[in-house]
């Protein structure tokens, strides 16, 4: 199995080097990601600007491509480019703090893993559901199982992707694995209002994650019991239970 990685915390992140050390034992596996941080960029690509590349050494050996583009930009990059033939998945991740509700439109890795799903690769994004003190070899360990579960099911349906987030707790404690909805919360957001040195007005988002919302059968309340989380998401946004109301508007 050939393998693709790419994340949005950057390619010297800790998540992805996890990811990669477990994921290698099953695969041939090539990193292509962010040369730094890229979070919540959602799906954003570049049309501005060329994109470089440069391999990147971790633990003394060739790791991988730095690319100083976004996460879709990395697996655009990759699959049209880098790579000799298309892999035959598309991981993205661990990323460093959850990916639930809403966040997912916003999240850099989802980006990455809708990117390999748009192309028609089976993908995945993991995320582990903390930011202080992680502990990425639970997450690192499940990304395993559930690339080999993808490949014996013989991948998703076209245009879907798995959203899957790990709860912090020791494996002991994890209850196992629930398939949920996206939750329609993720963040509780407010600006700071600030003044720089020359007395001008600036604002800086900010906020606390929402640790329960009480909406059974979704991603947040699935976490928050100690289970991890997958929720298959896709790429066709249309709402199409209110195509009928909205064709008798008669606009």
């Amino acid at each position: 199995m050939n393998i693709l990685l790419t994340n949005d915390d950057g390619i010297y992140s800790e998540g992805i080097r996890a990811l990669y050390r477990s994921l290698k034992t099953i695969g041939n596996v090539t990193v292509v990601a962010p040369d730094t941080e890229r979070s919540a960029v959602g799906h954003a690509i570049t049309l501005s600007d060329p994109l470089r590349v440069k391999k990147v050494k971790r633990d003394g050996a060739f790791f991988g491509y730095a690319t100083t583009g976004t996460p879709a930009d990395c697996v655009k990059l990759a699959i049209w480019a880098i790579l000799k033939k298309k892999p035959d998945m598309v991981v993205s991740g661990i990323n460093l703090g959850p990916n639930t509700g809403y966040s997912v439109l916003y999240s850099g890795t989802v980006s990455g893993a809708t990117e390999g799903a748009i192309i028609g690769i089976p993908s995945f994004a993991i995320s582990l559901a903390t930011f202080e003190n992680p502990d990425y070899a639970v997450a690192a360990d499940f990304a395993k199982k559930l690339a080999k579960k993808i490949l014996a099911n013989e991948g998703l349906p076209q245009g879907t992707l798995l959203n899957v987030n790990i709860p912090v707790v020791d494996k002991k404690r994890i209850k196992g694995v629930k398939i949920v909805r996206q939750s329609k919360t993720a963040i509780k957001e407010r600006f700071d209002k600030r003044e720089d040195p020359h007395k001008r007005t600036y604002y800086w988002l900010t906020g606390e994650v929402i640790e329960s919302d009480g909406q059974k059968d979704a991603d947040i309340e699935a976490i928050r019991q100690n289970y991890i989380s997958i929720t298959p998401i896709h790429c066709d946004m249309t709402n199409y239970e209110f195509m009928g109301n909205l064709k008798k508007w008669k606009i």
